[in-house]
């Protein structure tokens, strides 16, 4: 399993293992997971499955992310499925909750933090081996979630006490490898071959609320951090328009001048941003605030509480910079490295905060918005 395949992949064959012992009281050792995407079958193996009760199975698999370094190779996950009663006419035929070690989303009252790509998964797989009027409900849990959750990056994002079943794809991808890279450009070829006008996507976070926006899906690009590279790459493929979607914690990186945005490389976050705070006029006291914030995701949150307090626009007059010192930097990387002399690729930039809301749209990213949606 060189590639090796995601979170949900097997969260999902756990659920169908606790499922089959359900209907059939036979364990399965291994199951075959139909990914969506991509349209490929997987065979993960289960390492346990338990009845108990007549209406309720537990069964255990392990994380196996192939090459890609990942935190969570060789966890546990459970999967609990229940029986449902069927005069239960009300509600979906199969109810997904997140147990123990699946992370809360704070700005969704709550809810477990098991995005789109893994509850579509999980209904399409479980759906198929389910009678009419048959329903379960399915608790994922993940033992070690809560201690492996200290070691990420989730409360940026507003998700706590656990990991996120997040991702477009069941196949798990290295993002910092030059190997990745390699991968990330012949996607990029693929999609400039049909489309003038592409977005380009840092993470899981910008694809899935790109989607949510109503991007068509064909026209979205990951990059991970390699957003230098590709922006090239984009250009040499005569690629018109780029828009860049991202956390405003990575994608500010770029008014730096940083078109490698891993922290390990250069981290100049706090220093963009007090910067434009200055240049917008902001009293000396409040820019300290902001270079001394934690987090750009605590500067911003000072901004908006400075703006609630003083009925100002900082955040709109600072993002608003920052995104059009975005996108001219991204035009002068690109010239830098073009031999198309003025006709090159142009760049819009959209930044959105950690509870996936917009924060701004440069100029030209409302000009791409226009013709993407």
């Amino acid at each position: 399993m060189p590639s090796g395949y995601t979170l949900p992949v097997f969260a999902c064959a756990a659920a169908v293992a606790a499922l089959h012992w359900l209907r059939d009281r036979q364990p399965l050792s291994i199951t075959s997971i139909n990914l969506i995407e991509p349209n490929q079958i997987a065979e993960i193996p289960i390492e346990q499955v338990a009845g108990l009760s007549e209406n309720m199975a537990l069964a255990i698999t392990r994380s196996e992310p192939g090459d890609n370094l990942d935190l969570t190779r060789n966890t546990p996950i459970w999967a609990l499925v229940e029986w449902r009663s069927k005069d239960e006419q009300e509600g979906e035929t199969v109810i997904i909750k997140g147990g123990e070690g699946i992370g809360r989303q704070m700005n969704a009252d709550s809810k477990p933090a098991i995005y789109t790509y893994a509850r579509r998964l999980l209904q399409e797989n479980l759906q198929r081996m389910l009678a009419p009027l048959e329903k379960i409900t399915v608790t994922i849990i993940l033992p070690e979630g809560r201690s492996l959750a200290v070691r990420t990056s989730n409360s940026a994002f507003g998700v706590v006490e656990g990991l996120s079943l997040l991702g477009t794809t069941g196949i798990s991808q290295p993002l910092s490898t030059p190997e990745q890279l390699a991968v990330f450009q012949a996607q990029l070829q693929n999609k400039a071959s049909r489309f003038d006008s592409l977005v380009f996507c840092i993470g899981e976070n910008g694809l899935d609320l790109a989607r949510q926006l109503g991007i068509n899906p064909e026209q979205l690009v990951k990059t991970a951090n390699w957003l230098g590279p590709m922006l090239i790459e984009a250009d040499v493929l005569g690629i018109k328009e780029i828009l860049l979607f991202g956390y405003h914690g990575k994608l500010l990186k770029l008014a730096g001048g940083i078109f490698h945005t891993h922290h390990h490389l250069a981290d100049g976050r706090r220093e963009i941003l007090a910067a434009h705070c200055a240049i917008a006029g902001l009293k000396l006291p409040d820019i300290q605030a902001v270079f001394h914030s934690p987090t750009t995701e605590a500067a911003l949150t000072y901004l908006r509480s400075l703006d609630a307090s003083t009925d100002s626009d900082w955040v709109n007059q600072v993002y608003s910079a920052i995104s059009e010192t975005i996108d001219v930097r991204s035009q002068e990387y690109i010239q830098s490295h073009s031999q198309r002399g003025r006709e090159v690729t142009v760049c819009g930039s959209i930044l959105f905060d950690r509870d996936r809301k917009i924060i701004v749209k440069s100029k030209t990213a409302g000009l791409l918005m226009g013709k993407l949606c």
